[in-house]
């Protein structure tokens, strides 16, 4: 979708240095982050006073989109990809700001089955969150940060969701990708996600991201198209190429599909006042995270 402002968001990320970040909604922190000296993962800490940009779902929506489409499917996705548009649109303090933008199911194996559960059994305030794993805690390999914490599995408005769910008609969790954080965050759908996981199963989750040009599309599509000519050139005439040529052809599809969908970096804009800033901030809304910077 194209979006032509506004130029700064209402929710967004802002930078300063030695890999300093923070979320603002308005003028309100909700996340403080820090990555790694070495990169291999980002420490955070929540301010507990994120709200979701996006107006509470109505049970009779999530019924009546289920009864338009099965949900799970492109057309069920569709419509709620379609009403998730409209909501960031009209929001005050979303992420949308001027550019080229995606929204839809992330395809290409980002989130790992086995960490669904850790989300639920390890949720912290102040964490850490380990890109690669190497020699950090099992539980801080997660795929998606929650922007606060998530609300007990007994708590009303869960119970509801689980059982939607049950139903099979429970409406997805909208995600917005920020690539300072390496991760997806919850925009709106906590409950959902935590009625979802409280019932055994994982919830359908759409992810906002800005998305690549066409001039990043066609560098990095140059690649796997070159093979694949020489990969068809060389298959020409021998026995059985019309199996494999069709085999290359939707591996390639694939391949276009996934750069194609590939998120673009997530803009940030200058924290006001610099790293003494930031830190004073810091401790202001996270007093006493003190993450390890040297790490």
């Amino acid at each position: 979708m194209r979006v032509e402002g506004p130029v700064k968001p209402g929710l967004r990320m802002e930078c300063a240095d030695e890999r300093r970040l923070v979320l603002l909604q308005g003028a309100t922190p909700v996340l403080f982050a820090r990555q790694r000296v070495n990169h291999h993962g980002v420490h955070y800490g929540r301010t507990g006073r994120y709200v979701s940009p996006m107006a509470p779902l109505r049970a009779e929506r999530a019924r009546a989109f289920a009864e338009f489409a099965t949900p799970g499917t492109e057309e069920w996705t569709s419509r709620w990809a379609a009403h998730a548009e409209t909501e960031l649109r009209t929001a005050t303090e979303g992420p949308l700001h001027t550019g080229e933008w995606r929204l839809g199911p992330r395809t290409r194996g980002w989130f790992v089955d086995g960490n669904w559960p850790k989300l639920l059994a390890h949720d912290p305030d102040r964490g850490h969150l380990t890109w690669f794993g190497y020699g950090d805690p099992v539980e801080d390999a997660r795929d998606l940060l929650p922007l606060r914490a998530l609300s007990p599995v007994e708590a009303p408005r869960v119970r509801a969701y689980r059982r939607q769910y049950r139903e099979g008609v429970l409406p997805p969790v909208f995600a917005w990708w920020i690539s300072g954080l390496n991760s997806p965050v919850v925009l709106d759908g906590h409950d959902r996600l935590t009625a979802a996981l409280a019932e055994g199963g994982r919830p359908e989750v759409l992810v906002l991201s800005r998305a690549v040009d066409a001039d990043w599309v066609a560098r990095y599509a140059a690649r796997p198209i070159r093979g694949y000519e020489e990969q068809v050139a060389a298959l020409d005439g021998t026995s059985g190429a019309g199996l494999l040529i069709s085999f290359e052809s939707r591996r390639l599809a694939e391949n276009l599909r996934a750069i194609t969908e590939s998120p673009d970096a997530t803009w940030a804009w200058p924290f006001p006042g610099g790293a003494p800033a930031w830190d004073a901030a810091a401790a202001a809304h996270v007093p006493g995270w003190a993450p390890d910077a040297d790490r």
